[in-house]
């Protein structure tokens, strides 16, 4: 395995991008970024990310720009812009720790370990897939939630060997 990256319906991702339309609220933008990003769509992604990244500072909600945050840097991970990728990534975490937001702790620390395994820094990938893991768990997480941190970690685990 070399890639970590989500397996896309093509057609079910496109059919639900064009119900989202013209949406404009946090949730339609958020899932749009995710959509548009999973569809090779950067370019539309990131500006989008952008939109939801403002709209969610000016609705006041810290956690939820937090989580626009984590889609944002999630499609510059996409785009190859690993430095500024992780520099992202890396303040969302800390916020997440500093307001004990575990789910997005465990989401962003995860998106980073992706981001390190790109750049083939393995060690610092299996350090955070591992992290990811335990948040997860702490979260009470299912074994289906938990599954692709799990997977990541064998996979990362299997190169290092390698």
């Amino acid at each position: 395995m070399t890639t970590l990256r989500e397996k896309v319906d093509v057609q079910a991702a496109t059919e639900r991008l064009n119900e989202l339309g013209l949406l404009r609220s946090l949730s339609a933008l958020n899932e749009k970024v995710v959509l548009l990003r999973l569809l090779g769509k950067l370019d539309d992604a990131f500006v989008i990310a952008n939109e939801a990244v403002r709209q969610a500072r000016f609705s006041g909600d810290r956690e939820m720009a937090l989580g626009a945050r984590i889609r944002r840097a999630q499609v510059q991970q996409y785009q190859g812009k690993y430095p500024a990728a992780l520099q992202e990534l890396g303040l969302c975490v800390e916020e997440a720790q500093t307001h004990e937001w575990g789910a997005l702790e465990a989401i962003a620390t995860l998106s980073r370990g992706k981001v390190h395994f790109e750049t083939q820094d393995y060690d610092a990938a299996l350090v955070d897939f591992k992290a990811a893991v335990f948040l997860m768990e702490r979260q009470g997480a299912s074994i289906d939630q938990l599954e692709s941190a799990l997977v990541a970690v064998a996979v990362t685990e299997s190169l290092l060997a390698a």
